[in-house]
This record gives structure tokens, C-alpha cells and sequence, in this order.
């Protein structure tokens, strides 16, 4: 699905996705009475029930595994923007052992590493355009500020040995939480469950033929079904986007304070 459609908030996603489900199953509708007359309608009606439930339970199979990959994206986004907060959190207590113009430019430096990750980072994984081509300044001017301290009893050589641990899990946490922002469902994935949605509908409506009423309801119940299913994954594929995403509220509730 496009950006455009994973920026829409829920409800509006939801009344698109019913709204081109209906359309569809309509015009196959339309198009498989108009058609049954004649020699047409008995082939039709040859068409066994018995295809129906095999086409949706590979749809219904289908789904789970695109639901599946939508939460299990989720879940990892989510696992890290947690693990990147603490160890930031656990940096900025650490470096209370460096009293003074070491804490100070510690503290201006997480700081300027979350507001960057809010302002600029997050838009890009929204957008799927984050990469990882280079280092945030501030992380790296950190690791060297704690490299060049100068620690004087054994407390302060532990707190430096453990802020370098820390830093370097938040780059390994904000390597893995720009990897999580690529994943999706891709187009491939989409065309097959459509296709088997579409396939079931087609079946349906021949099996019905000879009755209109009858196959009005059975492909507006299945599509209704068909939609909602869609609305769900596609609601939860994009981990950093959409209404239904990863926020960097954890982020901010450790931003130090300004001086």
C-alpha cells in the first residue's frame, strides 16, 4: 500500500478500503448475472460448492501471515525505541560520576541526539527513506567526550567503562529501530491476498448465479470480511507511520532538561 494510504487515520483508511471492497465485489457481481443466461448458467451453476471453502481458508491463511509480519514489525519497533531510551536514561545517570562541564556537555549532547531522532528521523522512517549511512553526530562526539575523560578513583573508572556500554547499545538500538522503519508488506504479498480475495468472490457469485439475492448477500458478507481484514494489517504494517505506530514519546520522557 502507498505512503499516502498508511498516513490516513484509521477511519478514513477504513471507509477507503470499504469503500473500493464494495465497488469491486460489485462490478464482479454485475458482471457474473449479466453473463449467466443461457448455456452461461449452467456452466455456472456446474462450478461445485465445494471450492469455497478451500478459497477461504487460503485467504484466511494468507491474512495470518501478513497480520503476523505487521505485529511481529510492530513489537520490534517497539523493543527498540524502548532499548535506545534506556540506555540513554542509563548514560545520563552514569555521567553524574563527572561532575561539571563533562556532565553538562553529556546532558547537551543526549539532548541534541533525541531532538534530532524526533525532528528528523522519525519523519524519515515514516516515509521509509532512513538509512544508515552514517553516524549521529551527537552519539559519536559522546563516545568520544567519555573516552577522553579522565577518571580519578575506582567508582569513576566503572561509570565510564559503563557509559560507553550504554552509548553503544542506543547506536545499536537506533541501528535496529531504522532497520524495523523498512520493513513492510510489500506489493507482491498485497497482489496474492487480493487476487485470492478476488477469486473467492468470483467463485461465490458463480455458485449463486441462479439466485441474485443469495449472491448479494454471501459476497457482501465475504466482503466485508475481505475489508476488515485488510484494514487490520494495513493499519499496523508501517511501525512508524499511520495513526496505528511507534512513537518517540519514550525518547522524550528522557530528555534531559535545558540549563
Amino acid at each position: 500500500m502507498g505512503e499516502w494510504m498508511h498516513g490516513l487515520p484509521v477511519v478514513w483508511m477504513a471507509i477507503v478500503v470499504f469503500l473500493a471492497t464494495y465497488l469491486v465485489t460489485g462490478c464482479i457481481y454485475a458482471l457474473v448475472i449479466a453473463a449467466a443466461k443461457g448455456e452461461r448458467a449452467r456452466a455456472f451453476k456446474a462450478v461445485s460448492p465445494g471450492m469455497l471453502p478451500p478459497l477461504g481458508i487460503i485467504f484466511g491463511l494468507f491474512v495470518a501471515f501478513l497480520a503476523s509480519q505487521a505485529w511481529s514489525d510492530l513489537d520490534r519497533a517497539q523493543a527498540a525505541v524502548t532499548h535506545e531510551a534506556s540506555a540513554l536514561r542509563g548514560a545520563l545517570l552514569l555521567i553524574g560520576s563527572f561532575p561539571g562541564e563533562p556532565e553538562a556537555r553529556m546532558k547537551r549532547l543526549i539532548r541534541l541526539q533525541i531532538e534530532q531522532a524526533v525532528t528528523q528521523e522519525w519523519p524519515a522512517m515514516s516515509r521509509h527513506r532512513a538509512t544508515l549511512t552514517m553516524v549521529p553526530p551527537p552519539l559519536a562526539e559522546a563516545l568520544q567526550l567519555t573516552f577522553a575523560l579522565e577518571p580519578r578513583t575506582d567508582g569513576q573508572v566503572a561509570a565510564q567503562r559503563e557509559i560507553v556500554v550504554a552509548l553503544g547499545n542506543a547506536l545499536d538500538a537506533r541501528r535496529q529501530r531504522i532497520i524495523v522503519s523498512e520493513s513492510g508488506v510489500n506489493w507482491v504479498k498485497w497482489t496474492s491476498v487480493i487476487l485470492q480475495a478476488i477469486c473467492a468472490m468470483v467463485a461465490i457469485a458463480l455458485v449463486h448465479s441462479d439466485n441474485r439475492v443469495a449472491a448479494a448477500i454471501a459476497m457482501g458478507l465475504f466482503a466485508t470480511g475481505v475489508a476488515v481484514s485488510i484494514v487490520l494489517v494495513v493499519s499496523h504494517s508501517g511501525p512508524f507511520s499511520g495513526e496505528i505506530s511507534v512513537g518517540p514519546d519514550l525518547l522524550l520522557q528522557v530528555l534531559p532538561r535545558a540549563p
